[in-house]
């Protein structure tokens, strides 16, 4: 659109719980429908792994070159994006969403450039798998015994305005893997031996099931008093209904990052509001090590990019204060991890009970740091 102002982009996303199950073939395949109907569309990235039949459906298709970045002396290529914007083009395929950049790019990561094209009003068909949403990742790793590296915030697929999740069996994609049809025989083998067992594989895509019905149930207009639909009413104000509202206490624990992603990921399902706060006891007049401080800082930016709202008081009575303010904020429930009380963690402990009998109105979950089984 020349002369004029673009609107924000729409943005589909294409979802699968595995390497292999289509998800690239599905969006080229969409790509090849709207050049059909006379769209502009380009490649803005596409990994091929060698499969024929995907690289196939590129035919036709215009790709943007990739962007050269230099790293430690070796060369990496990466999605264009000022290329993109430069060509300006009515929609764009960009695979591997969750992809970490080289650094000396111009982002982080690629969903971040994903939002930049989208911001520039450009069209785009993406591709994910369910194993890369940040809030999924401890319950991934105690699946698979596989911590996913790659991830990205929840908020980034809610954004999208159309979720497709693209469905395999399980023994159609150990078949297919077995074939040569998804890697190369070498790596076929070490993915047949680790993430790819079957038991792993058949609880990704109930995963992927259960996450894509959500992200239809989410997209669908609330519906009041209509026969024959479901919908979600609204209580009128002093109804007696009680919005949820969640709070998660932050502490230097490593457990932290796990009780944020769990969070929010309730707060999602609960269409609840997700608040993250930090209590610097100033009772104990101490300041907390660098090493401490360090990690308090780690997780409260962590939570910031989950967009959960951070809060950072003081008091001398830490449990009075984190209490008083989720009773402010109108909070239902607060989530604080569970020590194992050793006796390092016995003050934690002391703490969490003082928490539990203030909050007699608010309901407060401790959560058990789950190791892979």
């Amino acid at each position: 659109m020349t002369g004029a102002t673009r609107n924000r982009g729409r943005f589909k996303t294409y979802l699968g719980y595995a390497a292999g199950v289509g998800k690239t073939y599905q969006m080229l395949e969409e790509g090849q429908q709207l050049k059909a109907k006379g769209a502009d569309v380009v490649i803005g990235y596409f990994e091929p792994h060698g499969r024929r039949d995907t690289i196939a459906r590129c035919q036709g298709l215009e790709t943007v070159p990739r962007r050269r970045v230099v790293y430690r002396g070796a060369e990496f290529e990466e999605m264009d994006t000022p290329a993109i914007l430069r060509r300006n083009p009515e929609t764009c395929l960009v695979d591997e969403l969750a992809h970490t950049n080289v650094p000396g790019s111009e982002r982080a990561k690629r969903w971040e450039d994903v939002v930049v094209l989208l911001d520039a009003g450009i069209n785009v068909v993406a591709t994910m798998n369910v194993q890369h949403l940040e809030s999924l990742n401890d319950q991934v790793l105690q699946i698979t015994g596989v911590r996913v590296r790659e991830t990205l915030p929840d908020w980034v697929l809610k954004q999208a305005d159309e979720v497709v999740m693209v469905d395999l069996p399980p023994a159609a994609l150990l078949n297919r893997l077995a074939r040569g049809a998804v890697y190369a025989p070498d790596k076929a083998e070490r993915a047949l031996g680790n993430f790819f067992k079957e038991s792993n594989l058949v609880a990704l895509r109930e995963i992927a099931l259960r996450q894509t019905a959500h992200e239809v149930d989410l997209r669908q207009p609330e519906a009041v008093d209509e026969p024959g639909r479901a919908g979600v009413t609204e209580a009128a104000p002093g109804a007696g209904a009680r919005a949820e509202r969640i709070l998660v206490h932050i502490t230097s624990s490593p457990n932290t990052a796990m009780l944020l992603r769990r969070a929010r990921r309730v707060a999602d399902y609960l269409h609840a509001d997700c608040l993250a706060v930090h209590i610097a006891d100033t009772g104990k007049g101490m300041r907390p090590a660098a090493a401490e401080s360090d990690a308090l800082d780690e997780h409260l930016n962590f939570a910031r990019r989950l967009h959960i709202e951070t809060r950072v008081l003081e008091g001398e009575d830490a449990a009075r204060t984190l209490v008083n303010f989720a009773r402010s904020r109108n909070v239902s429930q607060i989530y604080m991890a569970r020590p194992r009380y050793s006796l390092a963690e016995r003050t934690a402990g002391n703490f969490i009970h003082r928490v539990v009998r203030l909050a007699g109105d608010m309901q407060v979950i401790l959560v058990a740091e789950h190791r892979p089984r």
